[in-house]
């Protein structure tokens, strides 16, 4: 089976430090890497995050997170 593409990337609070935790389409989490790593640095540049952690449609992808950390959320959305 043929895994999914990552099309979110999201930086986000996580109590010890900011986690970059990616999304398929579908906002289903597939893994977490730290931040501020190079990798991330990557993925992000040239592109604009936007703050949507408390709206509906992330709102249970980011349920392991509190509101303030949601609103803060930097969510980025992957070319493909």
């Amino acid at each position: 089976m043929q895994s999914k593409p990552v099309r979110f990337l999201v930086l986000i609070e996580a109590g010890d430090g900011m986690i970059a935790r990616f999304f398929d389409a579908n906002h289903v989490h597939m893994s977490d890497i730290d931040a501020s790593s190079e990798e991330v640095a990557v993925m992000t540049r040239g592109l604009t995050p936007e703050h949507l952690g408390n709206q509906a449609t992330w709102l249970q992808a980011l349920s392991s997170h509190n509101p303030e950390e949601r609103a803060a959320a930097q969510i980025y959305t992957l070319e493909l």
